[in-house]
């Protein structure tokens, strides 16, 4: 048992000390993207682990990590913090841009090695795509990457049918990291705009969901043009909803986020090189117990183990909330799928411009009657506005004028810092004009008689040729 005044201090330190540092203000990106085999056949791994290794002598990267079989799956730039990586599978590449003042030096670097990238694969009929489905996922070999965390982690997430006591709707895509991509930003965040920034953020998710949507399990799912939500909510990482999605209660204080994040879960810990995993258990109640028992993995089975939690334990607590507190002083932003290549900058932009004008944007969308005091939470239409259908109280007129008053808020903050940096919101502007993302842009083709693989060479194009509707 670890006595609870120590795990609140502890908790404290983690997340709200470094936010209080007098600090450079930075930008760090990430960005996850499939890897597309255009012959509709599974994308070889050996072609990858090449690649991995062209690309790291070709840029002067170092070996960060290998799975347990040996081969690389991450490397990193020794001076600037980029990392090239394979989130969950070795069918989904990322890109983490390490952090810059300017959003140009972030894109500049991005451009560089996405073009190498595709170069690479185009001599296999491959491409990377911006999409937040991979469109070939029942071609591919959907397994995880061997290693340790992977291995811990689809055994948690294909453990739904453990809990079909609770009061849950679990989905059947436990392997959906496999084939879903995001496009997430870390910013530093002060001390003094804690609470706000969560609120302000929190509240324009649905606006988020309007401009933004861009994962589609086609022919499945057919209402949903992001069904990234669904995957987070309704897996086992939605067990404790505090782990995932938004802060359904508004955060007025930041004692009141000290104790949100109190009410968050712990699923797995590492005891001697091994990840151990459990059902999950609040924070608060782990440290009360002499005892937790799990599982973990050892010559191809699982073994049950008991252990006494111990406070350095906390370094495994991990949430999957859209606006993420982290231990760095940052707030990562985490609830937007793969944009169209061309559009990669628009989620640092748009998240940029609005951190610079948050008190604007709170009290912006504390007064607007467009979408809230219609009788439904943030998250509710967040719910809503996830799906290909407008809700039907909402005046679409109305609700794009609001979305351009909020894009036209981050141009100002991005105007604000001088870098020319609004440059990278005009593809939402078109979004606006046309009032439609690119989920609804790809379900238009498809109803065109557009070829998928059409769709996929547009939407991974550097710059891009605008499809007009």
């Amino acid at each position: 048992m670890v006595e609870k005044e120590l795990v609140r201090e502890k908790l404290y330190e983690k997340y709200i000390e470094p936010t209080k540092k007098k600090r450079q203000k930075y930008i760090g990106i990430e960005v996850e993207m499939p890897i597309i085999n255009l012959d509709k056949q599974a994308v070889d791994f050996e072609r990858i682990h090449k690649l991995t290794a062209k690309f790291m002598k070709h840029f002067q990267f170092e070996v960060m990590s290998c799975d347990d079989e040996g081969n690389v799956n991450a490397v990193r730039h020794p001076e600037n913090g980029d990392i090239l990586s394979y989130d969950c599978s070795y069918n989904n590449l990322e890109l983490s841009l390490g952090k810059e003042k300017v959003l140009q030096a972030l894109y500049q670097r991005f451009r560089d090695y996405y073009a190498y990238i595709q170069k690479e694969l185009k001599q296999y009929h491959y491409t990377l795509t911006g999409m937040g489905v991979n469109p070939y996922r029942d071609y591919n070999r959907n397994i995880p990457i061997p290693n340790g965390r992977y291995r811990m982690l689809f055994h948690h997430l294909n453990s739904y049918s453990k809990y079909q006591k609770l009061p849950l709707y679990f989905h059947e895509y436990p392997d959906y990291g496999l084939f879903s991509s995001a496009s997430q930003v870390q910013l530093d965040v002060d001390y003094e705009d804690l609470t706000t920034a969560i609120r302000a953020f929190s509240r324009v998710e649905p606006v988020k969901a309007l401009l933004f949507n861009n994962s589609i399990l086609t022919d499945e799912q057919e209402e949903l043009a992001c069904c990234r939500d669904m995957f987070w909510e309704n897996s086992t990482h939605g067990i404790n909803p505090h782990n995932i999605g938004m802060f359904d209660c508004e955060i007025e204080s930041v004692e009141e986020l000290q104790s949100y994040i109190e009410s968050t879960s712990m699923y797995c810990v590492e005891r001697e090189e091994k990840y151990i995993n459990f059902p999950p258990i609040p924070v608060m109640e782990y440290f009360e117990r002499d005892v937790v028992t799990g599982e973990y993995y050892a010559d191809g089975f699982y073994h049950e183990i008991s252990f006494a939690p111990a406070i350095e334990d906390l370094d495994y607590l991990r949430t999957f909330k859209f606006e993420d507190l982290t231990f760095r002083g940052t707030i990562e932003f985490r609830s937007v799928c793969c944009q169209p290549i061309a559009d990669v900058m628009t989620v640092s932009a748009f998240h940029l411009g609005l951190k610079m004008r948050l008190k604007e944007l709170d009290q912006l969308l504390q007064e607007d009657h467009v979408l809230y005091h219609h009788g439904f939470s943030a998250t509710e239409l967040r719910k809503m506005f996830v799906k290909q259908e407008l809700p039907s109280f909402v005046e679409r007129e109305e609700l794009y004028r609001l979305a351009k008053q909020i894009v036209d808020l981050a141009k100002k903050g991005l105007q604000e810092r001088g870098y020319g940096e609004e440059i990278y919101l005009e593809p939402l502007y078109k979004r606006i004009k046309q009032q439609l993302n690119p989920a609804q842009k790809m379900l238009l083709r498809l109803r065109e008689n557009k070829d998928i693989e059409d769709i996929i060479l547009e939407y991974s194009r550097l710059d891009k040729q605008e499809y007009n509707p």
